[in-house]
């Protein structure tokens, strides 16, 4: 095979990831003009001014159910003929799909109760029956529409506590009223939904999209928000709606023929406050938890600092004094009184045992450490907003397969001054067992989905086209950076490794291996909790994540108290004469992942309202995945903190 063969697969996945990357759907992030029908290409001084307004579909979730649909799945009013805007990596990895729909309307023309379309079923028919006993799985799991318009949520804005105002970017299908009479979720919003064991479809939406002219002297207008209100109409001539009559309604027992309309009513209502720039504030302004994020988050950064800066100084004293009284020691008296972690000198950079592992776990690490930096640096900037859907976790693949490089670098050079020689194996360990370890508990998901047909399930090319740029490009990178790891000599030490082990005395309860480790992950874990509550709500609750500003922050404090606390441990351990520091260190920070575990679990019990077998399974398949990436990361800091530590300490003493 030729060496432009041997290329062409690695390229041609690149150009296929870049398509999925820069191909985003929908108007993107730049500026759509929109004009009446009367003033489009007669002299317009805006080329690409639009008039007709087209309404995109996204899958269906529910809090209750881990499970997306796709919108069809639930047979609802659709298109065949239109092709499906693209998606990138990140939105096929989130189980979004996007869909034309058959609502489509004509700028500042307004319309009343026009009719989309008419589901028949007949109950007695297999197919039938199959999508009316769905349609009704979803109404009593509460799952929510999800429309798009010129790239905007189409927002459900209802009163909340305190007189504040909230917009759901979703609203639901429908609701139930059970046996008891107790309606359920959104069938409180209406005293009409009063039936027992019936369920109440909402067939019709008031549309109303705001728009802000351009003030530039340009012909035209640009959509500034697009908001709506569901509701249920029986409508008294089903062919020819007229949007009068009571609440549609599907009694549970009921069978035989059923017929549904959906409808909707459009307006245009010009809003001179709002620019284009800022059309996304509203939804994000509404959010129940930003005052609370704010408050809390700065509360936690002032406990986090003052700790950090508290054992920074502790640190810095007493190391201080210890290497100015080493230092002095000149008499053979003096050096007979030698006590604490300047005894252990000649054993502190003794290969650990599992070298192998740990080595390939540094490796790892670091891959996620600067993935993680850089995309939060990224988001930061504002190019992975929630307006970019999918951007977040396409840049987050993208960066981890290009840094197998690093990882094999760092794998290697520790591997070998760890004085290992199965170089082989350190390399394809490193390549393939945390990847491995995590594409098959993702697959293991997947699975679970196209069993549940969930429109989160990956596609067979998408699935083909990760483990091509898994064994096509962070392969061989990591293979590179392992090769240019060995080749260079091993890391100097600054003091000579005896050759017959010190023996280690008797260790108190808090110097013990795992008194220590499970401390060490307390004040890690409590200066992210607070934002991990917010993070969990995004991926389990559906809601927008949108302050990467505090994110990154956070992940600096983090980085730093890991640091911190993973060297004062250290500290504490070799004044006892334990030089089993290595993998110590590496587990001390990464205790972190215990307590996200553990966090997990209780926001499992406590917060969520997931109901199933495989919802269940799901939820905690993915929380393993996020463990054992949190787990790599933490883990990495804390020995990279004490490695430069234990380095620095010993390379100032004079030992002779």
């Amino acid at each position: 095979m030729s060496a432009r063969s041997a290329l062409r697969g690695p390229l041609l996945v690149l150009w296929f990831l870049s398509q999925g990357v820069l191909g985003f759907y929908l108007p993107g992030l730049a500026p759509v003009s929109f004009c009446e029908p009367a003033t489009v290409g007669e002299g317009n001084a805006v080329p690409d001014c639009k008039s007709t307004i087209e309404l995109f579909v996204n899958r269906l979730d529910s809090v209750e159910s881990v499970l997306p649909y796709e919108y069809t799945a639930f047979d609802f009013c659709a298109v065949e003929a239109e092709k499906r805007p693209s998606e990138n990596l990140g939105q096929v990895l989130f189980g979004e799909r996007i869909e034309p729909s058959p609502y489509k309307f004509t700028f500042k023309k307004s319309e009343k109760c026009q009719l989309v379309c008419n589901k028949k079923y007949n109950t007695n028919l297999p197919t039938d029956k199959t999508y009316m006993d769905f349609l009704k799985k979803g109404m009593l799991l509460n799952y929510q529409h999800h429309w798009i318009v010129d790239n905007m949520p189409v927002t459900w804005c209802y009163d909340v506590e305190d007189g504040q105002k909230f917009c759901n970017p979703g609203f639901p299908i429908g609701c139930y009223v059970t046996e008891g009479g107790q309606p359920k979720d959104a069938c409180v919003v209406n005293s009409d939904f009063s039936e027992k064991d019936t369920f109440y479809i909402f067939n019709h939406v008031d549309i109303t999209i705001h728009y802000h002219v351009v003030e530039t002297g340009e012909l035209g207008a640009r959509l500034v928000a697009a908001k709506m209100e569901p509701r249920s109409y029986k409508h008294t001539n089903a062919d020819a709606p007229d949007c009068q009559g009571g609440p549609m309604f599907i009694k549970n027992k009921d069978s035989g023929d059923m017929k549904i309309p959906y409808t909707y009513s459009i307006a245009f209502v010009e809003d001179k406050k709002i620019r284009w720039a800022s059309r996304w504030d509203y939804i994000l302004e509404s959010m129940p938890h930003t005052n609370i994020q704010w408050f809390s988050i700065m509360n936690s950064l002032v406990i986090v600092l003052f700790l950090s800066g508290m054992v920074a100084m502790i640190m810095l004293r007493t190391l201080h004094k210890d290497i100015a009284r080493y230092n002095q020691m000149d008499s053979v008296e003096d050096a007979q009184e030698e006590f604490g972690w300047k005894l252990v000198h000649g054993d502190v950079f003794r290969p650990p045992r599992k070298g192998m592992l740990l080595s390939v776990f540094l490796g790892s690490g670091t891959q996620i450490f600067i993935m993680t930096f850089v995309t939060l640096f990224f988001a930061c900037l504002g190019f992975l907003s929630p307006a970019n859907r999918g951007a977040l976790m396409t840049c987050a693949v993208v960066l981890w397969v290009l840094l197998g490089t690093p990882a094999g670098y760092v794998a290697a050079r520790f591997y070998k001054s760890f004085g290992g020689e199965k170089w082989k194996t350190n390399v394809l360990l490193t390549a393939f067992l945390c990847p491995g370890v995590v594409f098959a508990d993702f697959f293991l998901m997947n699975l679970i989905l196209w069993w549940e047909g969930s429109s989160a399930a990956m596609p067979f090319g998408t699935l083909v086209a990760i483990l091509a740029l898994w064994f096509c490009i962070s392969v061989p990178l990591t293979f590179i950076g392992a090769y240019f790891g060995f080749k260079r000599t091993g890391i100097e030490h600054p003091v000579r490794t005896n050759q017959i082990p010190r023996q280690i005395p008797e260790q108190s309860f808090y110097t013990k291996p795992l008194p220590g480790i499970v401390m060490g992950g307390i004040l890690p874990f409590g200066c992210i909790f607070i934002q991990l509550f917010f993070i969990l709500n995004s991926i389990w609750s559906h809601q927008m994540y949108y302050m990467f500003g505090f994110l990154f922050l956070v992940f600096i404090i983090l980085v730093i108290t890991c640091s911190e606390a993973t060297i004062l441990l250290c500290y504490f351990h070799l004044c006892a004469e334990d030089y089993h520091w290595q993998w110590r260190s590496f587990l001390t920070s990464g205790f972190t992942a215990v307590y996200f575990l553990v966090y997990a679990i209780h926001y499992f019990l406590s917060k969520l309202q997931i109901t199933g077998l495989a919802s269940t399974i799901l939820y905690f398949g993915y929380t393993m995945i996020m463990t054992l990436i949190f787990f790599l990361f933490t883990g990495t800091i804390g020995f990279f903190a004490c490695f430069w530590f234990v380095t620095k300490i010993y390379s100032v003493v004079k030992v002779d």
